[in-house]
């Protein structure tokens, strides 16, 4: 992961300014504020039940969000019909490798560029992905469902790739994967982003890859933000150290100006 980075703009292509998202009378986010500068690779950490999915869900219009407003490329998008959204030059890998199970791989991945009229950038893109997973390529007519956890990842962010998006949000995507395969997904996004320009916003439980991957990080604790800093930043602090790397050398130093945080519990 040593690809020089993209140029990043001072611009944000995305921007959430205290956004509240529910289910039903369980608020799952409250008062989130975020930004994602062109060009960079954006994470979101937290444990499960965090609220981390539901900012992609509320970013891509899956939820409608309560409070709050959501800004793409300068243009609100807050409640937008999620078709819409995707047209704009979004797109989101969900939580779980969702393919088309009995669609081969080759047209999972022209449903991902179902938007486009280009012909020769489907092309172009279409040999790109089999460069980055050449295991597609040998996989081309196979159904998708019959792929293994691993290479329906790789078809997932793949298949996102075909919408040729401004903004990639990617959920989880080391999800049930092998510390290997872990490795290989992370590698492959930090090339899209360095050698297409994608934008990427990832929210990850596994902390270590995601803040090697990254730029800029936002730690979610029960639907808050309580920190921010460019991920090199957060690498060094102990309180992330201690309870996201696993790091115990860190100490009680860690724990106890975690828990001195404002919005702790």
């Amino acid at each position: 992961m040593t690809q020089n980075p993209p140029a990043v703009s001072d611009t944000p292509v995305l921007k959430l300014l205290n956004v509240e998202s529910a289910y039903g009378p369980i608020r799952a986010i409250r008062g989130v504020s975020l930004q994602v500068r062109r060009g960079e690779i954006a994470t979101v950490l937290g444990s499960n039940g965090a609220g981390k999915t539901t900012i992609l869900k509320t970013i891509s219009g899956i939820i409608d969000p309560r409070k709050g407003s959501v800004e793409f490329k300068g243009e609100s998008i807050t409640a937008k019909d999620p078709a819409y959204i995707v047209q704009q030059g979004l797109s989101h890998v969900p939580e779980g490798r969702e393919v088309f199970p009995l669609l081969s791989v080759h047209d999972n991945l022209l449903m991902g560029a179902y938007t486009r009229k280009d012909k020769d950038g489907i092309a172009r893109d279409m040999e790109a992905v089999y460069t980055y997973f050449p295991i597609l390529r040998e996989r081309a007519q196979q159904d998708a469902g019959l792929l293994s956890g691993g290479q329906q990842q790789m078809l997932a962010i793949s298949r996102s790739i075909m919408a040729a998006p401004d903004l990639m949000l990617l959920d989880e995507p080391s999800l049930g994967l092998s510390p290997k395969l872990t490795k290989e997904i992370f590698e492959i996004v930090v090339r899209i982003n360095r050698e297409r320009g994608t934008t990427i916003l990832l929210v990850e439980q596994n902390a270590n890859m995601a803040l090697n991957a990254s730029d800029y990080g936002y730690v979610l604790e029960n639907g808050r933000i309580v920190m921010e800093d460019t991920c090199a930043r957060l690498r060094e602090k102990d309180d992330i150290k201690e309870f996201y790397l696993g790091m115990k050398e860190a100490g009680v130093r860690g724990e106890r100006r975690w828990k001195k945080k404002k919005n702790w519990r």
